[in-house]
């Protein structure tokens, strides 16, 4: 009997990884895959060789959120899990889905492991971002001296990974909902466009509802990591990191904090920027970041709510 847990894969430009994804699925209920916009082959390999999933395929790119959210309504289970399409399960699930038997859990997570087996240690969860920790990365602190007291905490570093408990942020990447609950917060933001924080931000209104994150190292999958973002350009990179860094500032942060966070970033792009010019290397994603931080209004993206799940 299978598991009362639909699966939701995004993908984009993934047709390299997705036979691993699909291929390690069993014993779940249901299977959507949503495709924004690919134009490697992924929809056919979906659609030719996984006839038992559904594929919903964007002509555009609706971004993570949007696309997490297509797929969300595509299903009917109380339990959505969100997996990567670079990410293969290593074990079942019953260890995520026992997790829900407490009512007030509202989301959980696995452990991700790299391609040898190790567990990603500061990427697999972290803590609730702070103007502290967001601005360290800014200002390549965290790059230069890693294991400062901030970064410590930011990216969980001493985490006992092996045990269950409660956790601020687990990846998107390997993410387990109630779907009460994301119903209740109103589904993924997406103004976090393309992708990033948009996973944070999700977390932290499912916390704000009242509902507690679990981790339980008893569920596991091999993930590579950022498979479709090497098809795009570094200064898009850099525009689309710092402008969802900004914009998670600008939606959860005081004044003040959202203030030192934007200060923080003008300093550290000018510093990238600095070191690009005496390289002989290209500056220009930089000065991008800069005028984002210094000329988008922080009341822009402070008024922006989730839009509607259902």
């Amino acid at each position: 009997m299978s598991l009362d847990v639909a699966v939701v894969v995004v993908t984009y430009n993934s047709a390299k990884v997705i036979d691993n994804c699909l291929g390690s699925l069993d014993n779940v209920a249901e299977i959507v895959v949503v495709d924004n916009g690919s134009t490697d082959g992924t929809c056919r390999a979906v659609s030719t060789r996984w006839t038992g999933a559904k594929l919903i395929a964007n002509p555009e790119n609706r971004g993570f959120a949007g696309a997490a959210n297509q797929g969300a309504k595509a299903t009917q289970c109380p339990l959505p899990l969100f997996l990567n399409p670079d990410a293969a399960l290593l074990s079942g699930l019953a260890p995520l889905v026992g997790e829900f038997e407490n009512p007030g859990v509202g989301a959980a997570a696995g452990r991700l492991v790299d391609e040898a087996g190790r567990t990603q240690v500061g990427f697999n969860v972290r803590a609730f971002p702070t103007c502290a920790s967001l601005s360290f990365e800014a200002l390549l602190i965290n790059r230069l001296w890693p294991g400062n007291p901030v970064n410590r905490r930011y990216r969980c570093l001493d985490l006992d990974y092996g045990r269950v408990q409660n956790v601020d942020q687990p990846a998107g990447a390997f993410l387990m909902v109630r779907r009460a609950a994301i119903e209740a917060v109103g589904g993924w933001d997406e103004r976090f466009f393309p992708l990033w924080f948009e996973d944070v931000d999700l977390c932290l209104r499912i916390r704000n509802a009242g509902y507690s994150i679990r981790y339980s190292p008893g569920a596991a999958a091999r993930h590579s990591g950022g498979h479709s973002i090497r098809s795009i350009s570094e200064k898009e990179k850099q525009t689309h990191w710092y402008g969802s860094l900004l914009s998670y500032s600008d939606k959860h942060f005081s004044p003040l904090e959202r203030g030192g966070v934007r200060a923080a970033v003008v300093a550290g792009a000018a510093l990238r920027m600095t070191g690009s010019l005496l390289r002989g290397q290209g500056w220009q994603s930089y000065s991008r970041v800069m005028s984002l931080a210094l000329r988008r209004p922080a009341k822009e993206t402070r008024q922006v709510q989730p839009h509607a799940f259902m």
